[in-house]
């Protein structure tokens, strides 16, 4: 559960504005459990633009290749500080510190054929010149034929690790599956001695194949492209879900994407300013699926600009319990427009149940005697009232998250 600066600021994220959104993260939603700060992509492009990425971009380099913080944006970065000033920011207000990086090594580095670090060999000896991103120019991929290329990952993850970071969200690593990239990275990450959770992405197409691998390697792993303030991006994740929610474990977690609420849009790849354009029925059923799926949470909203309806969205301690306290996630029942999921609490065993309706006008529903939904008093969590299963009315996109307890079935 966190905060990831892509939805706000695309490529061009400051200093200043992850330490804003920091602090309101402390003091607003720690308490809650919300507790990563992620930079997202192209934090070393000191050229780095609203809506797109720049070719041929100055990126910064150490003398090994690693990528730097531009000290235009990250002005603690500077005289080689890289991110532990700003890492250690985000520590003292409670809170783990997290990047972005890409697949590879800078193209840049090859240009240049700087030595890796540690080793005999130089950029050009270990770059697989033929492996690139479809959608970002700066990286070639790695020869993991060359023992060098291991060498350039280790260097790497121990400088993220000198500066302290905690989470990484590396880029272009699932569609398609690049698995010895994923099993060198999560190596490196071994030898750094640090625990740091790894993050990839874009997942376009990841199917269960992967799992075990999966598993293996990370923490969490993208189950699609980026997710917008659409509500067809919404409803495409239902099926998603569905596919990945069973196999839901601790220390692996299939990712839904971030949550495009509150502000959003300043500086971002797609879109104005804004606030999200999903309706507040549209949320509700983002974070009932989320929560019921056991997706993690990464807030994609600008917080210091977040409006308190949305706050108290993520902070519904009855809704972020299903996701910290449930077992046997997972969708038993559709008809048509009708989605029905169903959880159990660990602790107490209370059942959740969220009736989800993807149509276009609202309806009523009748959940009574619908296999794996206990008789008895519903309470709806996010109206915190009492609901009649047997007349259940839904609005358009909408939900209704439920709790029965156990005193309500045998």
């Amino acid at each position: 559960m966190g905060w990831n600066s892509w939805d706000c600021f695309g490529t061009t994220v400051t200093e200043d504005e992850v330490l804003a959104n920091a602090e309101v993260m402390a003091r607003r939603l720690l308490p809650f459990g919300w507790d990563t700060v992620v930079v997202d992509i192209q934090w070393y492009d000191p050229t780095a633009r609203a809506h797109g990425y720049n070719d041929d971009a100055p990126l910064l380099l150490d003398e090994h290749g690693i990528p730097q913080p531009a000290p235009n944006r990250f002005p603690s970065a500077a005289d080689g500080a890289g991110f532990g000033p700003l890492a250690a920011r985000v520590h003292d207000l409670g809170l783990r510190f997290g990047v972005h990086i890409m697949r590879g090594i800078p193209k840049i580095a090859v240009e240049r054929d700087l030595p890796v670090a540690g080793t005999s060999w130089s950029a050009r000896d270990i770059a697989d010149t033929t492996s690139t991103c479809p959608w970002n120019p700066d990286n070639y991929g790695l020869d993991h034929d060359h023992p060098g290329a291991q060498a350039y990952y280790d260097a790497q993850v121990a400088t993220f690790a000198r500066w302290g970071v905690d989470y990484i969200k590396a880029d272009d690593m699932l569609a398609p599956y690049h698995d010895r990239e994923i099993a060198a990275y999560a190596e490196a990450i071994r030898r750094s001695g640090r625990e740091i959770l790894l993050s990839l992405s874009p997942g376009t197409g990841l199917d269960l194949a992967h799992l075990e691998h999966l598993r293996a390697n990370a923490q969490m792993w993208r189950i699609s492209d980026d997710l917008w303030d659409r509500w067809v991006d919404v409803a495409d994740q239902f099926d998603r879900l569905a596919r990945w929610a069973p196999h839901q474990r601790p220390g692996g977690w299939a990712d839904a994407d971030m949550l495009p609420l509150g502000r959003i849009g300043l500086r971002a790849e797609r879109g104005e300013p804004r606030m999200s354009l999903l309706t507040a029925d549209e949320q509700r059923t983002l974070l009932s699926l989320w929560v019921l799926g056991r997706s993690p949470l990464m807030m994609g909203g600008h917080l210091p600009e977040t409006d308190d309806a949305t706050l108290a969205l993520l902070t519904n301690r009855d809704v972020l319990r299903v996701l910290g306290h449930s077992r046997d996630n997972g969708e038993i029942h559709r008809d048509g427009d009708l989605r029905v999921w169903r959880a159990t609490d660990v602790e107490t065993g209370a059942v959740w149940v969220g009736a989800f309706w993807l149509g276009e006008e609202a309806t009523t529903v009748d959940l009574t005697g619908l296999d794996g939904v206990p008789a008895g008093a519903a309470t709806d969590l996010w109206a915190s009232a009492d609901a009649d299963l047997a007349a259940l009315e839904i609005p358009r996109h909408g939900v209704r998250l439920l709790r029965l307890e156990p005193s309500a079935h045998p």
